[in-house]
C-alpha cells in the first residue's frame, strides 16, 4: 500500500462496521457480507482519481454498491434453499460484548434472528428495497438502481416487504437481564425433566427451529407449540444426556443471550439463540450445519 493510498484506505476502514451490517441483514451471512465489503473495495480502490473524485457521499455509494453484491448474493441462495435439507437459518453472529469488532453490527435490532428468519421469507428484490430503504435510508431512485427497476416497482418492492414483516411480528428484543432470567429458568425446567414445568415457561406460539442442512442432526421440521416443544427437547436430553443444557457457554447471539455448544462426537457443534416474549420462550433458533459455524470460535 503507497502513502497515496493510506487516506483511501483510512476512510473505508471507517464505513466498513456499517457496510458489514447492511450486508449481513442483507443475506443472513458472515461469509457473504465480508466478502461483499471485500468487493466493494475492490470496485473503489479500482476507480481512477477522476471518478472517485465524482462521488458525493461516499458512504451512500458504498452502501448501494454492497447491496446490488448481496442481491446477486440473494439470488443464488435462493436456488441453493431449493436443495436444501431441513430449515434454513441465518449464520449466527457469537460476540462477546467486549469490545468485540462485530458489537456495533449487533446492538443494530433488525439484525436478531427473529427479524433475520422474517427476513428470510421475503423475495431477494424484496429484502433488498425494504431494508435499504427503511433500515438504511437510502432513496428509492438508488434502490431501483440497484434492481434494475423502475422506481415504482422498487417502491412496491420495500412495501411487500414492510407488509410481509408486520404481519409476521417477530418477538422485540428485550434487555439481557430479562432475557437472563427467563433463559435461566428454562434451562432448570428442562434440567429437571418436569414437562408442565417446560410447557408453563414456553409461549403458546413457541417454535423450534433447526438448521442442519442435513450434516448434523437437529429438527428437520419446525416444530411448534409449546407442549410440542417441550417433549421434543426434553427428548433431546434424554437421548443425548441430561446435562446437555447445561454444557452451553452462555453467549450473545446476534445481540440477544444463547448457548454456544462445543463440537461433541455424536452432536457436534452448535449455536443456540432465543427470543423471549412476554417473559415466556417463543423461538428457539438452533444451528448445527458446520458450514454456518465456520466462523465461530468455540475454545473461548
Amino acid at each position: 500500500m503507497t502513502a497515496a493510498e493510506q487516506p483511501l484506505v483510512e476512510t473505508f476502514t471507517g464505513h466498513r462496521s456499517h457496510l458489514v451490517g447492511v450486508a449481513y441483514r442483507l443475506t443472513g451471512s458472515v461469509a457473504d457480507a465480508e466478502d461483499a465489503v471485500q468487493e466493494a473495495w475492490l470496485r473503489l480502490a479500482g476507480l481512477d482519481d477522476r471518478a472517485r473524485a465524482g462521488i458525493r457521499d461516499l458512504r451512500a455509494w458504498l452502501t448501494t454498491v454492497v447491496g446490488r453484491i448481496c442481491l446477486d448474493r440473494l439470488r443464488s441462495a435462493a436456488v441453493r434453499r431449493e436443495r436444501y435439507v431441513g430449515q434454513w437459518l441465518p449464520e449466527p453472529l457469537v460476540t462477546s460484548g467486549e469490545d468485540d469488532p462485530l458489537d456495533a453490527v449487533v446492538r443494530d435490532d433488525g439484525v436478531r434472528m427473529a427479524a433475520l428468519v422474517v427476513l428470510d421469507r421475503l423475495t431477494p428484490e424484496q429484502r433488498v428495497a425494504f431494508v435499504l430503504h427503511d433500515a438504511f435510508g437510502v432513496p428509492f431512485a438508488e434502490i431501483a438502481d440497484v434492481l434494475g427497476v423502475a422506481v415504482a416497482t422498487a417502491r412496491q418492492f420495500a412495501s411487500r416487504g414492510r407488509r410481509a414483516a408486520a404481519e409476521a411480528e417477530p418477538p422485540p428484543r428485550i434487555a439481557l437481564d430479562e432475557q437472563r432470567e427467563v433463559l435461566e429458568r428454562f434451562l432448570a425446567a428442562l434440567a429437571s425433566g418436569d414437562v408442565d414445568a417446560v410447557v408453563g415457561l414456553l409461549h403458546p406460539d413457541a417454535a423450534v427451529l433447526g438448521d442442519g442442512g442435513g450434516k448434523a442432526r437437529t429438527a428437520i421440521n419446525a416444530v411448534s407449540g409449546r407442549e410440542k416443544v417441550a417433549r421434543f427437547l426434553l427428548g433431546l436430553l434424554r437421548k443425548y444426556g441430561g446435562d446437555l443444557a447445561g454444557a452451553g457457554r452462555p453467549v450473545l447471539v446476534n445481540g440477544d443471550l444463547g448457548l454456544l455448544f462445543a463440537p461433541r462426537p455424536d452432536l457436534g457443534a452448535r449455536v443456540s439463540s432465543f427470543a423471549v416474549r412476554d417473559g415466556l420462550v417463543a423461538a428457539v433458533y438452533d444451528v448445527v450445519n458446520p458450514d454456518k459455524l465456520r466462523h465461530v470460535r468455540f475454545d473461548g
